[in-house]
């Protein structure tokens, strides 16, 4: 790789995809990405990319558009996805983190024609499948459910996002707004309270965990309040600068890349411009 890029020159792959996975974070671009003609076919591309970085940012972009029902379909049926997925899946250097993610997106697009509850007896299936299929790897990810005190809006869901995406071990996420709860699929090593205390770094919410007891109930279980060292992922974008933040700006809009679609819509464009000129040549 070069050293140091001038300017005029691409972007690098990387800064790409994460640009691409942001924008994907938010709701509203969702259905535009998918529909867009050269993101999806460059997001599989990214997916044999050499840098294990831009594979698990490609996938995490895809995790977020497979969360838009109506992009199922053309995700599922576009060319090489599932295919790419599968090696991604079966490739022995993938790293077990990204495998776990891969695998979490297959199941979603395989089970897109599905009715709900056979697609859930579905998933169950391929999931059980999965864990035989992952061996050793699946050992490594365990679900946390967290309660999300002051997760009311989608800047609050935004920081969240942010804060759960810095720490390294955190495979995926899936939040459920209308009982601020928050899934986390972690790897086995990381503890719990590691996300506790990102989530209280944002000074307006603090988690609790979401256990159940032995009869069956649901309890909420709060974390010790000693802060545990989070070891920080180190491959992510800047993020807006402190006076962009939404919090700042709620009457105006509530979603990040949202509260921009124009700008949205030049970042896609530079984003499919990217993709065609290195792919497609």
């Amino acid at each position: 790789e070069k050293m140091n890029s001038t300017m005029s020159e691409e972007p690098d792959a990387l800064s790409v995809v994460n640009q691409l996975r942001d924008l994907a974070a938010d709701p509203l671009n969702r259905r535009a990405i998918v529909q867009d003609q050269g993101c999806l076919p460059g997001l599989i591309l990214f997916l044999d990319h050499p840098n294990p970085q831009v594979v698990h940012s490609a996938l995490l972009a895809l995790r977020y558009l497979a969360e838009c029902r109506a992009n199922r379909e053309k995700m599922k049926s576009e060319l090489g996805m599932m295919l790419s997925l599968q090696n991604v899946i079966q490739k022995t250097t993938t790293p077990g983190e990204t495998k776990l993610l891969a695998s979490e997106v297959y199941d979603i697009l395989q089970s897109s024609n599905l009715s709900d509850t056979d697609s859930v007896n579905e998933l169950n299936y391929r999931r059980r499948k999965a864990q035989f299929f992952l061996g050793s790897t699946n050992k490594r990810a365990k679900t946390v459910v967290l309660h999300i005190d002051g997760l009311d809006d989608s800047s609050r869901r935004n920081l969240c996002e942010e804060a759960l995406l810095k720490i390294k071990g955190v495979i995926s996420f899936t939040f459920q707004m209308a009982v601020q709860r928050c899934v986390v699929r972690i790897r086995s090593d990381l503890k719990a309270e590691a996300l506790a205390t990102a989530i209280a770094s944002t000074k307006v919410m603090k988690a609790q965990q979401v256990v159940k007891s032995e009869s069956g109930e649901e309890m909420l279980v709060p974390f010790q309040d000693t802060p545990v060292e989070v070891e920080q992922n180190t491959d992510l974008p800047e993020y807006l600068p402190e006076d962009e933040s939404p919090t700042k700006e709620q009457d105006k809009a509530v979603s990040r890349v949202g509260s921009h679609p124009e700008g949205a819509a030049s970042w896609l464009s530079t984003a499919a411009n990217f993709l065609s000129r290195s792919f497609y040549w």
